[in-house]
């Protein structure tokens, strides 16, 4: 069965999944100790992917593809067409600089997807992508999650301008989808709702 959520005009369905989730090939990722853990370091302006891996990036023919954001940037003249045709989406990590794609795509609107992918849950950087994609650069389709997406964060991802979520493989999306409905009347303003609960209710008499 499939594991991907589609939200429709506020209502939330379990849907065959279109897209191809195109990755890198695999690669040597430097491991450092710190604090007595083995941990990869993954921080902004850290380069981690190699210009071999975005080259021998396999792109099939046919078919919708989310490709990665180094790929799209530097493949990005071999994928025009079909850019054009609808056929390209991008998907970035959550440690990836957001203004990188925004310099490289101005025209966000011409993807009709993009994907964020969560390696693991441990922070927000998700949500914050997924406002400033909605708010401050005006991005109108899809905005899938994408990785460690777990049934706890559907409510907010959807807060934050999520509009498909890609549970992960090995969790229920049949049981994630009832997440939606945790929360009936947020009261914090936010993507989905602008307003604040105190101003979307007259409490007077």
């Amino acid at each position: 069965m499939s594991n991907l959520i589609q939200l429709t005009n506020g209502a939330a369905h379990i849907v065959d999944n279109a897209w191809t989730l195109i990755k890198l090939p695999a690669t040597q990722v430097e491991a450092r100790k710190q604090a007595g853990k083995v941990v990869l370091f993954k921080l902004t302006g850290e380069k981690t992917v190699t210009e071999t891996q975005v080259a021998n990036t396999v792109i099939p023919a046919n078919g919708k593809l989310i490709v990665p954001l180094t790929v799209l940037i530097a493949r990005k003249a071999e994928l025009q067409t079909r850019i054009d045709a609808n056929e390209i989406g991008v998907w970035l990590d959550t440690h990836e600089v957001l203004e990188t794609l925004i310099e490289n795509q101005a025209n966000l609107n011409a993807l009709p997807l993009i994907a964020v992918h969560v390696e693991r849950c441990a922070d927000g950087r998700i949500f914050s992508l997924g406002v400033l994609l909605r708010t401050r650069y005006g991005f109108k389709n899809e905005l899938r999650a994408i990785g460690d997406v777990l049934r706890d964060q559907l409510f907010f991802l959807k807060r934050s301008g999520f509009t498909s979520f890609a549970i992960r493989a090995d969790r229920s999306a049949t049981e994630a989808i009832a997440s939606l409905n945790d929360f009936t009347q947020p009261y914090q303003g936010a993507v989905d709702e602008v307003r604040p609960a105190f101003t979307r209710y007259n409490r007077a008499g």
